[in-house]
């Protein structure tokens, strides 16, 4: 057990270094947003894992309010027969009723028997949540790894002066702010216009990307005469997806002169950024196109030409 005031203070910086990618397992039992059980089955959802393993991502994201803990149990099941270390990173939801860092501790040790796990790789605040103050929640976090629950720790949707206090609060303690979780992608580039990109690689911090896809926007199955539904079709719909076209389009371009697909392309955009992505998969095909981004890189002019792009129909 790692002690107070003793601990490695490379603690927490080193854990991405074999990771360029990973999967978002958001998805996994949600029948709300995603419709778990209608379009896609557990079965699916193993092909999906096994698949993914077998491309070399072996880092997986999860939280306890996905599924209502379903996301988690379904993970725990495919870990008991993994064949290879996967690395696997969960995060705590700070409701208002919870009012301690104990509460942290408490859905620390519910997320690991769900997930069959004595410790996960990676811990993380889903949200900065009042009334506790971030202080508290980083103590809870200092004792998580002190109890040898978590190797490292992070944060998820904190803005740069929120991370920052995360940062200032577990280095005291020995202790790295890992990553900061946020929504990073070509339609929302907002960490590099707010400063939050450049201070996380200041600090260290690695920034990992949720919804780098635009909750499958930018894979280009999507128009303005078939926009998604539901939640999807609110955020995106026929005059988003008008307006951004000329995005999808280049997207397509590029792709076709690496025999890639728009998806692959938006995704290799974010690696190339320096961000960790964490696409959701749900099916065969969707682990295999998440893979099809790795082992390549945009050229200079190419990244230019899409933030180019992505700024004006953005701001259009």
């Amino acid at each position: 057990m790692v002690r107070r005031g003793k601990m490695n203070q490379r603690l927490g910086k080193d854990i991405f270094e074999n990771h360029l990618m990973g999967i978002g397992a958001w998805a996994w039992g949600d029948r709300f947003v995603w419709g778990y059980g209608k379009g896609y089955s557990l079965a699916d959802l193993r092909e999906v894992f096994e698949i993914s393993i077998r491309s070399g991502i072996t880092f997986f994201d999860t939280a306890e309010v996905y599924g209502q803990g379903e996301s988690e149990n379904i993970l725990g099941q495919f870990l008991e027969t993994a064949q290879q270390k996967v690395f696997i990173a969960t995060k705590f939801m700070p409701f208002p009723w919870r009012l301690s860092r104990q509460a942290l501790i408490n859905a620390l040790k519910g997320s690991l028997r769900r997930l069959r796990l004595q410790q996960v790789d990676l811990y993380q605040i889903h949200q900065p949540l009042p009334p506790v103050n971030i202080e508290t929640w980083m103590e809870g976090l200092i004792e998580a790894v002190q109890q040898g629950m978590t190797r490292a720790v992070g944060v998820s949707n904190y803005d740069v002066d929120q991370m920052q206090r995360a940062y200032d609060r577990l280095i005291k303690d020995g202790i790295n702010l890992a990553s900061n979780q946020v929504e990073y992608h070509l339609l929302n580039r907002k960490i590099e216009r707010n400063g939050l990109l450049q201070r996380a690689n200041e600090l260290g911090v690695k920034i990992i990307a949720y919804s780098p896809l635009a909750m499958g926007v930018l894979t280009g199955k999507y128009s303005p005469e078939s926009p998604p539904s539901g939640i999807r079709g609110a955020r995106y719909n026929s005059r988003v997806l008008r307006k951004i076209q000329p995005l999808i389009n280049l997207l397509r371009d590029i792709g076709e002169a690496h025999h890639k697909t728009p998806a692959q392309v938006a995704l290799n955009w974010v690696i190339c950024k320096g961000a960790l992505p964490i696409p959701g998969a749900k099916t065969r095909g969707q682990a295999e196109q998440n893979a099809g981004a790795l082992h390549w890189k945009l050229s200079e002019e190419e990244m230019l030409m899409l933030d180019e792009m992505s700024e004006r129909v953005v701001q259009e």
